[in-house]
């Protein structure tokens, strides 16, 4: 082929890059090389010779090594993730010396950059693909380098050793977008080398400290990669992200890495640390290092700061995009890549340390998850992702022009021509159109999520906000001070006045740092005037002023509300209708984030949300990573309480639905903690086993709720009453692990691990306390029973009582076959024909000794619970009936729930349609009122002349049924 068709080029295009083929042709007739004109790339190489000068300098350069690249069909596929490392080992096998490897390096480093630009141009890879190879070339680089370099340096100055007397090797973190797979067609490396522990080379002509040997080899490391010879360069490397930068060592120890981020690390450190990868090193120190800068990078609690330090580094790259005129730079100009990637590092900072699938390194990865968990909308994140990869391609196609490392449009007509060919637009304006349209989009979200606070419509004027942070800060004199508070809508300045004094003077507040105080000054202007909105202004004030204590030393809270003006604002609402969630956010502030979002805040999820979610934030945890896992179940359970409780107060929720979502939440923490404790037990002794009629059968666990839990009626703060079952029986009944255990002790240390589970405590409180007195023989039975025994005790054993609660028992969790054999074994027990007199003489004498112990009624008020013809007295009427009639009519077994056994009593004719539908009214009025007052923290109690109807109603059906 002696001709190319360079027509489809723009006019200006086609005879610059026509004068190059003729050149290049030209050259292949000097050198006596022929060309295969029916080789497939060749159609492409019009475009990709207009786009980059790169690939045309290195064809007409070095026509052998470019016939020889189109002969290879590399040019067709992308390369396996070890096809890099592969090649250039055996390239460099036979080199000799630093100067032989660094030839060796550069050749093939321009191969296959001229090889990726190549397939880019072409669009042959995604953007994807071409990252991850642009990284894996510089990890193969790297990682040939530092071998050959460490086995040439060890024959002088030996061996560095582990304590355990293996070789010990360097260990180099690439950071940025390298350690992402993100890296730059033309893009420095920026490299941070460390090693394992101090100590003394041994076995050499010349023994030398551990540091520094490695000194030393990352030294001739960088002049290896970062020389400029006849061959050009491999990789500029930039090793000044080191801790203390260009002033420290070249490379530390794990414990000074360690100690530096724990006492000196920045905020920057963070971020550029979330993109770190160890691309050379032992598997085992890799793993060590990553394992002691995670607590740096991902904080355990929601950390809000982040927001305002990644604002404060954008405004700083602002201010040199604007001194050095680079508005016009698609990486850190308006709208620009850094924008993208700072938008998706502020949730992973701010969220990774409690979501661990936020903690990846690569972009394109990590902005699904953001829509996944709800946190920007998914509309937003595919505009996000669009533009990222436009702006990605657009920064690879201007390096890749000329391999420098620019990030700027050209200003040159004819580049600028060149460039939107490459992107596939056939002139600029039409190119920049497209690009400007995608900065806008990206600029306008990222303004979304960084928006000061104090720049909103809804901040306060700059006069009146002063006041107030000078009220704070003690500035006025106690005159000025009330007159400000009666002018926000506080009746009682003085005692608001003191209020604030007092928390201003608390040890929290006053030991405050200035990062503290600073936040504090912005947040008062903005949370004062809410609280004086309210209807009871100082109750609302005491509320706020005790989470403020909570939280002073805790700047990450401070942010958030600082930061989020609707949070601070559904605090403010939450806090003045229900002292029960106050105390709740200053118990646990980190439910201070669920106010983020008051579409979620007042919607109480659906069984399958609440199982989905809790799967998805396990997922990513070890089971054997027993705090955390029992941490998240915490938050989950905490969060998914607010707002079943926020959801109530505003009246979202009927009751009914309230205990629903309760229980709901609570069977949802007992199926991971079951399926925890197994796995736990389980990796050490094996699954349970036992031998039954010759037959080996692998022995199950259920776990059985009573009480509120078993009648869908659990309340804020219920305790969860269960009993734990196994179906072990016959013989041979041990687990099959190694450390093989009696299916007994097996069974019994399941249980207890359950129970340890639930009601340990940790800085998020406990899960649930547990009741597990309900089991065959109380607590003086075993704590977990076998199946056919407790059918035996349920059969001839157990009391009346004990009849009575298994009304409201039903298998919630565990093995499939435990939990049907358990609702034949309840439905049998209540089908039993009992004597009626018997019967009711045993129902009203359990009555009348509960209510001699426990009702607190008293002349002026009425136990709801307790008290006569309150909501214990329905129970047992509904108990007494199901006990009386099942075996008439065994449908009044098919529900554990009050509700619907008092429905089907109506449909059976045990209850007049009037008594059934006032029997529900009552219950329902009192569990409301109930509900009601736990969210004031107040006890269950109503003055004497509330509910009449109702008590009368339900002491009359209990005369006619029970006297």
């Amino acid at each position: 082929m002696n001709t190319l068709d360079f027509s489809a080029l723009p006019s200006p295009l086609q005879s610059p890059i026509s004068n190059h083929w003729q050149d290049f042709l030209q050259r292949l007739q000097d050198q006596q090389l022929s060309l295969d004109n029916t080789l497939p790339p060749l159609t492409q190489l019009p475009k990709v010779w207009a786009a980059s000068d790169f690939v045309v300098q290195y064809c007409l350069r070095q026509p052998q090594a470019f016939l020889e690249l189109l002969a290879s069909g590399d040019l067709q596929r992308d390369y396996a993730d070890d096809e890099y490392l592969q090649r250039l080992r055996k390239l460099s096998d036979s080199c000799a010396s630093s100067q032989q490897l660094g030839t060796v390096v550069r050749q093939f480093r321009n191969r296959e950059m001229v090889r990726i630009a190549w397939r880019d141009i072409s669009d042959l890879s995604s953007l994807l693909q071409i990252l991850r190879e642009l990284s894996l070339l510089a990890d193969a680089c790297v990682q040939i380098g530092c071998e050959k370099l460490y086995s040439w340096l060890t024959a002088d100055f030996g061996t560095p050793l582990r304590d355990d007397g293996q070789p010990m090797q360097l260990v180099i973190l690439g950071m940025g977008k390298l350690g992402a797979y993100e890296l730059n067609y033309s893009s420095d490396i920026d490299l941070i080398f460390c090693f394992a522990h101090e100590g003394q080379t041994q076995g050499g002509r010349r023994s030398q400290t551990h540091a520094e040997f490695f000194v030393r080899l990352c030294r001739q490391l960088m002049v290896l990669l970062d020389e400029n010879t006849a061959d050009g360069f491999v990789f500029r490397t930039d090793a000044r992200l080191r801790p203390f930068g260009e002033v420290s060592q070249l490379a530390l120890s794990f414990d000074a890495m360690e100690n530096y981020y724990e006492t000196h690390g920045r905020d920057w450190e963070r971020y550029a640390m979330v993109k770190a990868r160890v691309i050379f090193g032992a598997a085992d120190d890799a793993a060590d290092l990553m394992a002691r800068l995670k607590p740096f990078v991902y904080r355990r609690y929601l950390d809000y700061s982040s927001f305002e330090s990644l604002r404060e580094m954008k405004e700083m790259i602002n201010a040199e995009t604007r001194r050095k005129g680079l508005e016009q730079n698609v990486k850190t100009g308006a709208g620009g890549i850094r924008e993208v990637e700072f938008i998706t590092q502020a949730f992973q900072l701010i969220r990774g340390g409690r979501e661990p699938r936020l903690q990846k390194r690569e972009l394109m990865q990590v902005l699904p998850i953001i829509a996944q968990m709800q946190l920007l909308p998914e509309f937003v994140v595919q505009r996000l992702l669009s533009a990222y990869e436009f702006l990605r391609r657009c920064e690879n196609r201007i390096q890749a022009f000329q391999d420098k490392q620019t990030h700027s449009l050209p200003s040159d007509p004819l580049v600028q021509l060149r460039l939107a060919v490459a992107m596939n637009f056939a002139d600029w304006p039409t190119f920049m159109r497209k690009l400007d349209e995608h900065r806008a989009l990206v600029h306008e979200h990222f303004q979304q999520v960084f928006a000061s606070p104090q720049t909103q419509t809804t901040a306060q004027p700059d006069a009146r906000r002063q006041k107030l942070q000078n009220l704070w800060s003690g500035q006025h004199d106690r005159e000025q001070e009330h007159a400000i508070l009666t002018d926000i809508g506080f009746a009682d300045a003085a005692q608001a006045w003191q209020i604030l004094e007092d928390t201003r003077n608390s040890s929290a507040c006053r030991n405050m740092g200035p990062r503290g105080q600073k936040r504090m000054e912005a947040l008062m202007p903005m949370l004062l005037p809410a609280i004086g909105r309210t209807a009871a202004p100082l109750d609302c004030l005491r509320r706020i002023a005790e989470l403020i204590i909570a939280i002073a030393r805790r700047t990450a809270y401070l942010d958030l509300l600082v930061e989020h003006p609707l949070a601070l604002s559904q605090l403010v609402r939450l806090c003045a209708i229900s002292p029960w969630i106050a105390e709740q956010l200053s118990r646990f502030p980190i439910l201070l984030d669920e106010l983020l979002d008051p579409r979620r805040l007042y919607e109480a999820m659906p069984k399958p949300v609440l199982v989905e979610e809790l799967n998805t934030r396990l997922a990513h945890i070890a089971h054997d990573d027993v705090e955390l896992r029992m941490d998240i179940l915490r938050q989950f359970k905490l969060a998914n309480v607010l707002r079943v409780a926020a959801a109530e107060l505003t009246d979202a929720l009927p009751v009914e639905k309230v205990s629903d979502h309760l229980t709901f939440i609570a069977e949802a923490c007992l199926e991971q903690t079951l399926a925890s404790a197994e796995e736990q037990l389980q990796q050490k002794h094996g699954r349970p086993r036992y031998r039954w009629q010759d037959r080996q059968h692998s022995a199950g666990f259920g776990i059985i709720a009573y009480g509120k839990l078993g009648g869908l009626e659990l309340g804020f703060g219920s305790d969860l009453d269960v009993v734990f079952l196994h179906d072990s029986r016959g013989e041979e009944q041990a687990t099959d692990g190694a450390k093989s255990l009696d299916n007994a002790v097996y069974f019994a240390r399941l249980g207890q691990r359950i129970t340890s589970l639930l009601s340990t405590h940790t800085a998020t409180g406990i899960l649930y306390d547990v009741d597990t007195r309900l089991r065959p023989s109380g607590g003086a039975g075993l704590l977990v029973s076998s199946i056919d025994a407790y059918y035996q005790y349920q059969q001839k054993e157990a009391w009346v009582w004990e009849h009575q609660a298994l009304v409201r028992a039903r298998p919630i969790v565990g093995s499939p076959a435990i939990l049907q054999r358990f609702k034949k074994i309840r439905h049998e027990t209540l089908c039993l024909e009992r004597d009626p007199t018997k019967l009711r003489d045993e129902v009203v004498n359990m009555r009348q000794r509960m209510r001699q112990e426990l009702d607190k009624s008293s002349a002026d008020s009425f136990e709801l619970k307790q008290g006569l013809g309150g909501i214990v007295d329905i129970e047992f009427i509904i108990q007494f009936m199901v006990l009386r009639f099942a075996h008439q009519h065994p449908q009044l077994t098919d529900w554990p729930d009050n509700l619907r056994i008092i429905e089907t009593a109506c449909q059976t004719k045990l209850l007049p349609a009037d008594d059934a539908k006032m029997l529900q009214s009552a219950y329902l009025a009192f569990r409301h009122r109930a509900h009601q007052l736990a969210l004031q923290r107040e006890r269950g109690f109503v003055p004497n002349d509330q509910f009449q109807d109702y008590r009368e109603g339900v002491c009359r059906i209990w005369q006619r049924l029970l006297s």
